[in-house]
């Protein structure tokens, strides 16, 4: 069997699964000059123009989507835009300007977020009422879509997202404690808008897919919950560590003024990205299990988890099986102390896992491979790892002990003399993380 093979083509089904041109072509066209925005139709008038906002590392996909669908029309004319998108991620577009915010692997914001939204709401104040906004919304726009609000410095927002990043706070609590330091996330952005309707057209990269959480909610109301956000801060951080500015920004927090009437369109998601790895893999010969649970929390007692799932899948039936599971973990890096390595969480999953089953002949057959979907798993250049027979014979000939390289979360530096790292460059999607288990059969049972 070629395992490694096999598992990627798994793993790349479920990114094309999220294709985010694809996804934004079947939600917008053009028929008899009548717009269609995921069903929902605008005629074309005289004073009408159609304004594209939106941030996300699937951005530059989704605009070029928009474009596509409506080349060709009497609304490309009309069309005009601006997207906040990593700066590996910029390519040419006629009517949309896609905006370099922030450099490849770095998922947190820069000043040039924070210009690139200043530029968005002004078009948005800019609208009329004959006017159509879509947004599109997509995973990585929390750190693209930025403006802090009056008192806090990008700086002191940088300080607290960072401190709660490595203190293993999760995506949930990041998120309700950056809304109350932004005037964009929390509805913000809808409520600049001044045209006659918006629409948002949405990649998923949270579990569940809910409005307020994805991008921080640019435009979905959410009720101010300071005493909430303050809890987060005081749960995870010491009283030092936090600016006095902030905390006094978050108990001022409202979010007044009503939001403009709008739809909102989930166009790809994770769980649509497994059911197609799932088919790839029947297809291939495997007998497949898709995982009801999702992958959260310690990246690493998810990897560890997720092997001993795959053994069980594995005694249960002894014809070549696929485990599959999506989600997003986190890295706790405060217990590295100073000496934290580089990495990101797919690849402690994998490194975790792998360091649980040692023993060769275990690997045999068998191999594990997590993803971010996006491309990106923490600050590096990879997207994931994968771990089989091979990686393990490398690793071996490198004299690379797994243990010591995971208690200081240095997976990056295992897996790439080790010959590990899963690596794609931007997708232009992201709908979080993919996980592919994949046992091989045995030469006791027979050949495959």
């Amino acid at each position: 069997m070629h395992l490694r093979e096999d598992a990627l083509k798994i793993w790349n089904a479920a990114v094309a699964a999220a294709d985010s041109i694809r996804a934004v072509q079947s939600a917008v066209s053009v028929r008899n000059d009548v717009l269609s925005i995921a069903g929902r139709e605008f005629r074309l008038t005289e004073q009408c123009r159609l304004l594209v906002v939106g941030a996300g590392k699937a951005g530059a996909g989704m605009a070029a989507g928009v474009e596509q669908a409506l080349r060709d029309t009497c609304w490309f004319d009309r069309l005009q835009g601006w997207v906040n998108i990593p700066d590996d991620c910029v390519r040419p577009l006629e009517r949309i300007h896609l905006h370099p915010s922030r450099p490849a692997g770095l998922n947190e914001p820069t000043d040039r977020a924070v210009s690139g939204t200043q530029e968005m709401i002004r078009r948005l104040e800019s609208c009329g009422p004959h006017d159509v906004c879509l947004v599109l919304i997509s995973g990585g726009g929390s750190a693209l879509l930025c403006s802090p609000v009056a008192g806090i410095s990008l700086e002191e927002k940088l300080l607290i997202t960072r401190a709660l990043s490595r203190a293993g706070a999760t995506i949930d609590e990041l998120n309700l404690v950056r809304t109350h330091l932004s005037l964009v996330k929390g509805g913000g952005l809808a409520r600049a808008c001044r045209a006659g309707f918006l629409s948002a057209l949405v990649i998923s990269d949270v579990l569940g897919d809910p409005p307020q959480t994805i991008a921080s909610g640019p435009v979905t109301a959410r009720e101010p919950d300071p005493e909430h956000a303050l809890q987060v801060l005081h749960r995870y951080l010491p009283p030092e560590q936090i600016p006095a500015a902030v905390e006094a920004a978050i108990c001022d927090y409202t979010a007044a003024a009503e939001l403009l009437q709008l739809d909102y369109t989930i166009v790809a998601a994770n769980q649509l990205s497994l059911v197609a790895a799932s088919r790839m893999a029947e297809s291939l010969g495997y007998r497949t299990l898709v995982r009801e649970e999702p992958l959260r929390g310690s990246a690493a007692v998810a990897g560890r988890e997720f092997l001993q799932q795959l053994r069980e899948h594995r005694k249960a039936d002894n014809h070549p099986c696929c485990l599959l599971a999506g989600g997003e973990t986190t890295v706790n890096l405060s217990d590295a102390g100073g000496s934290a390595g580089k990495g990101g969480r797919n690849q402690e999953f994998v490194l975790a896992a792998a360091d649980s089953a040692r023993d060769a002949d275990f690997w045999h057959e068998q191999l594990l491979l997590s993803g971010g979907t996006d491309g990106e798993d923490g600050p590096t250049d990879a997207a994931g790892a994968f771990f089989d027979s091979g990686v393990q014979q490398q690793a071996e000939q490198e004299s690379l002990d797994s243990k010591s390289f995971l208690q200081r979360h240095d997976a990056w530096n295992y897996f790439a003399p080790a010959g590990g790292l899963l690596q794609t460059g931007p997708t232009h999607t992201n709908v979080m993380d993919i996980a592919v288990g994949l046992c091989g059969q045995t030469a006791e049972s027979g050949e495959y």
